[in-house]
């Protein structure tokens, strides 16, 4: 898709670190993004600007490229709230004096306008303020200062210019959209690089002195209201990273940005779909209950998909010409074994390293023939020495290594590889380039099941998949994700030497697959909605997304589905089309069972009683039941795994114990039984994780 007919138009990209244009800048993926994004943009004839810090590296800019100071001076005081809880010893609000300058280098046909004061000139090496710096270092408002200065500098700089303002992370702009929502000359597009929890609040107090500052006239809402939901669901959520609890005097970042932004710009249909519910997924429950999800709810007619995409430099060298030989042998490793290749930062939990491991380990203990290529990126080294005994046990399979090193490098232990691992966990990824540039150069992936991944097609059906799928992962220690990762690798490597031609398909499959994630498909996507914006024409709703997540009232009756009612359980909504009679009910009771929906399953029962067969009602009752010892038995034929979450009982204890049931027999959990407020945790065969209470005579 070209937009051939889109206006020209002014695009200003803006973030924290937008340095990709030169690799001794790099610092994240994001970073990337932006960069051949706005090339692309300008390539197409677009006016282009990035503003971001100068990260007091203006110095080292001079020394490459014509860096020209502007006639631009801010001279102000920024107001900071500080929030007593943390900074303790600090007073209730620090005045930060500010001397802003501003500086441009004119590189590919776009203008990188970079912001310089003494806050913004700090941590020249890391550029992001540690998290240790909260509550001890004024260094970590930094990000804060940026977007303060971004948001001066594009009123005084370019005026009553109309443009595009794209700012990207909710966390690095969250003023911005509220700051500039009474300018009809500038149209804000709010991009949501990572999964951040959806909930993340910052002090209130410090937000309304910043806008103030600002000029913007926004009423921040009030304190959240206690949710309906069980205490021990609540706890649980800090183990899924998908959640926090915040006091009462802070807001949810990104109800600022949705609220006020004229769109929300997503990396992959996965990742629109993923944060638009949090379906699927331990947070679900409470989400459905939190303010936040009518945030979503309003704002989702404003939601698109941006995309990513590859760097063109990887799609253009030849993986034909590595030389597997020589690079495998130069590692130790023995070309003639299937190989499987890993590359991500050394993140345990986000990449799903330590299952990663702990398969890798299993199979190669069990005398697998094969490689495998690990790369745990760190500047720092690898500090878990279980991660280095275990490359000790399999010298001559086992290459591991955490060094940074050229983008060609990667390419060729890519591209002299067959399989790649993508473990990812906690649906953090939101595109993952490095799983698309090893399918690229033809590797075939084993990849969790993730909304953000979905794209790379490695779940999908035997026709059409690329690879192997294993079900995602919201457990920092899963059992399960390690078992599914080693019978994943035993599978890829039996393939691999005993059906070479379905190896070559899935392999040609998958490098065709990642090869359509080009930049300019990526500035297409964007083009269309920018121009949208730009000609005033209203954002619709997609009926698809209103129905998949069950926002029934949102929709006119033509266009409510009863498919669609039923896997949401809808007993109304099903109703504003058909009947509802026993054949439709039986249809609801059993796809409520199927994802462990017991209450709709109930309410089924209550509305026609006769409408499924005694045995399936008696199987709902009776799913869980003492036994004469006084164990729990639990039965869900379609669980994997089921666990106790213990509501906190204990003074100061941070999170609440998680007990796992001992898994019988197929479908089959016993145990000791919950105390009152406990609440048992479901992993179904699906993925699926949701919650059960315990009810029994």
């Amino acid at each position: 898709m070209t937009v051939v007919n889109a206006p020209r138009m002014h695009i200003i990209e803006t973030y924290f670190e937008c340095c990709g244009f030169d690799h001794t800048f790099l610092q994240g993926g994001t970073s990337v993004y932006l960069w051949n994004l706005s090339r692309t943009f300008a390539a197409r004839g677009h006016t282009v600007s990035i503003v971001t810090p100068a990260h007091g590296r203006l110095d080292d800019l001079r020394r490459r490229y014509e860096v020209e100071d502007l006639p631009y001076e801010d001279v102000y005081t920024l107001p900071v709230a500080l929030d007593p809880r943390v900074w303790q010893g600090f007073p209730e609000r620090v005045d930060l004096a500010l001397r802003t300058t501003a500086h441009r280098i004119r590189l590919e046909g776009v203008d990188l306008y970079f912001l310089a004061n003494d806050y913004l000139n700090r941590l020249p090496d890391t550029f992001y303020p540690p998290y240790s710096a909260k509550g001890r270092d004024l260094v970590f408002f930094k990000p804060l200062v940026f977007q303060a200065d971004s948001v001066r500098f594009l009123r005084t700089w370019f005026g009553d210019e109309k443009a595009v303002v794209h700012a990207h992370e909710p966390y690095y702009h969250y003023l911005l959209p509220a700051a500039l929502r009474a300018d009809p000359t500038k149209l804000v597009v709010s991009n949501v690089q990572s999964n951040m929890p959806i909930a993340k609040k910052v002090y209130a107090p410090e937000v309304e002195g910043l806008l103030r500052l600002l000029g913007a006239d926004v009423e921040l809402p009030g304190p959240d209201p206690e949710p309906d939901v069980p205490a021990a669901v609540v706890q649980y959520q800090q183990r899924t990273h998908l959640h926090y609890t915040y006091p009462p005097d802070h807001v949810a970042i990104y109800e600022l940005t949705a609220d006020h932004a004229d769109l929300i710009d997503f990396l992959s249909p996965g990742q629109l779909d993923f944060y638009a519910g949090f379906r699927d997924t331990p947070f679900e429950a409470l989400f459905r209950r939190l303010p936040i999800a009518d945030v979503v709810r309003r704002n989702a007619h404003k939601m698109f998909v941006g995309g990513c995409a590859i760097s063109d430099q990887w799609l253009a060298w030849d993986p034909a010409a590595v030389d597997r030989a020589e690079v495998l042998g130069g590692l130790g490793l023995d070309p003639a074994l299937p190989t499987f290749f890993h590359n991500a930062r050394y993140a345990v939990h986000h990449k799903g390293q330590i299952e990663l491991m702990r398969a890798v380990d299993r199979v190669l203990s069990e005398g697998l023939a094969a490689n495998f290529v690990i790369r745990c990126i760190s500047g720092n080294g690898i500090d878990d020495p279980w991660f280095h005994e275990v490359a000790a046990r399999h010298p001559g399979r086992l290459h591991f290594e955490w060094e940074r090193v050229t983008e060609a490098r990667v390419f060729s232990l890519a591209a002299a590889s067959d399989f790649a691992l993508f473990p990812s966990k906690f649906e953090m990824d939101t595109f993952l380039i490095a799983q698309g540039e090893a399918m690229a150069v033809g590797t075939v992936p084993i990849a969790t099941d993730q909304r953000g991944m979905e794209h790379f097609r490695h779940a999908d059906g035997p026709g059409t998949t690329t690879g192997f799928a294993v079900n995602r992962s919201f457990a920092e220690d899963d059992e399960l994700l390690t078992a599914a990762l080693a019978d994943r690798v035993r599978q890829a490597a039996a393939l691999w030497s005993d059906d070479p031609g379905r190896y070559r398909e899935l392999s040609e499959r998958a490098a065709a697959v990642a090869r359509a994630f080009t930049w300019e498909h990526c500035a297409d996507l964007h083009l269309a909605a920018f121009a949208r914006l730009w000609e005033g024409r209203p954002a619709p709703l997609s009926t698809e997304l209103a129905l998949r997540h069950g926002w029934f009232d949102l929709l006119d009756d033509d266009r409510v589905t009863p498919a669609a009612a039923v896997e949401h359980g809808d007993i109304a909504a099903f109703e504003r089309r058909a009947p509802f009679d026993a054949d439709a009910a039986a249809r609801m009771f059993r796809a409520a069972w199927r994802r462990a929906d017991f209450d709709t399953c109930e309410r089924v029962l209550a509305r026609l009683p006769g409408a499924v067969p005694e045995q399936e009602s008696t199987r709902l009752r009776e799913r869980s039941r003492l036994l004469p010892d006084g164990r729990l038995e639990y039965r869900l034929p379609h669980a994997e795994r089921v666990e106790v979450v213990e509501a906190r009982r204990t003074p100061g204890r941070a999170l609440p114990e998680v007990r796992a049931l001992e898994h019988t027999a197929p479908g089959v959990f016993t145990g000791a039984p919950p105390c009152a407020g406990d609440r048992l945790l479901l992993t179904l065969s699906s993925g699926r994780v949701t919650w059960d209470e315990v009810r029994h005579d």
